[in-house]
């Protein structure tokens, strides 16, 4: 798309409707802003100011485009495990704890962008964190240490 080679500071992507998976064209430009364009026949592009809105889901991935029900269970190879951010971060052979989420971070700038990095609203530190006790990672209030769950019907095994 010659439009991507003049607006190299964006990553543009054209959906070819309301779904996330409809994708005609990823700038795959490695860079937090974006322009997302839906594509139709009649009208051509229209800026889509609201992604989530227009796909109707709670999260969209920034990396890989895809929808799901919360940012802090998306997996995917565009995003960086430890903060979130994407393009995922580059690591070192340093650890940096954090004594606030009780983790630790393979470089300087992951441990940065966890105290910043938003997930519905809070930042990754205060959404994860390793249990003190038996260092699950945990992503809910509810957590009970030793106590496993069905990832199917979300329910606590007995």
């Amino acid at each position: 798309m010659r439009f991507q080679e003049h607006c190299k500071e964006y990553r543009i992507v054209v959906f070819g409707g309301l779904n996330c998976e409809d994708i005609y064209f990823d700038g795959q430009v490695e860079l937090e802003k974006r322009i997302n364009l839906v594509y139709d026949d009649v009208k051509r592009h229209h800026v889509i100011n609201n992604l989530t809105g227009v796909m109707a889901r709670r999260y969209i991935c920034k990396g890989c485009n895809k929808g799901c029900r919360r940012g802090v269970t998306q997996k995917c190879g565009e995003t960086c495990s430890d903060c979130k951010s994407v393009p995922p971060c580059m690591f070192s052979e340093e650890r940096v704890p954090c004594e606030s989420c009780n983790r630790s971070f393979r470089c300087r700038s992951r441990f940065e962008k966890h105290k910043t990095n938003k997930l519905e609203g809070k930042t990754v530190c205060e959404k994860v964190r390793n249990c003190p006790v038996c260092s699950v990672c945990v992503t809910k209030k509810n957590h009970e240490c030793f106590k496993p769950f069905c990832e199917n019907c979300r329910q606590k095994w007995k």
